[in-house]
């Protein structure tokens, strides 16, 4: 079974974002090998936090040496190779799967670049950090086509464009 626990702040509006994050996570790891988690005895928890650019600066900084604020970040609390034994052998019947930060302004400024809502992009980035969490990459070429086509598929079934569409002007 899937948990997932929004917060957010000020500057992201007032909105569902609960039933977003479940329908986005539930979407890319059904697309997975981890499918499984969704149906599991174990809670398997993803903490999804609606964040100002500030905060995500922050932590971009912090844990990842780089000076800017960026659209998502997610931090595993699982090895992905371990999440089958851990869903199985959990003590309390709970996994924290992982963190997922998103930036508003960010987020806003992308959703405005290509034409689409705010929430539609959120969903998009969900999904996306989901596939971080799960131990997905996008640093080599082959883990990052791996990665898109999971991606375009959940998207796809969430009625979403696909954000790696090249189409000719």
């Amino acid at each position: 079974m899937i948990e997932i626990a929004v917060s957010s702040d000020a500057p992201w509006p007032d909105h569902d974002w609960d039933t977003l994050a479940l329908r986005a996570a539930t979407a890319a790891i059904e697309r997975t090998p981890h499918g499984e988690l969704l149906t599991s005895a174990a809670t398997v928890e993803i903490s999804i936090r609606l964040a100002s650019d500030d905060e995500v600066h922050t932590l971009n900084k912090q844990y990842r040496q780089k000076d800017k604020p960026t659209n998502v970040l997610s931090f595993p609390m699982v090895q992905a190779d371990l999440l089958e034994t851990i869903t199985q052998n959990s003590d309390d019947g709970e996994v924290l799967l992982g963190d997922i930060i998103l930036a508003h302004g960010v987020c806003v400024a992308e959703a405005a670049e290509r034409g689409i809502s705010v929430e539609d992009h959120a969903m998009h980035l969900m999904v996306h950090g989901t596939l971080h969490l799960l131990g997905y990459d996008h640093i080599e070429d082959d883990e990052a086509e791996g990665m898109e086509q999971i991606e375009r598929d959940a998207l796809a079934a969430l009625g979403l464009h696909d954000p790696y569409l090249i189409t000719e002007d």
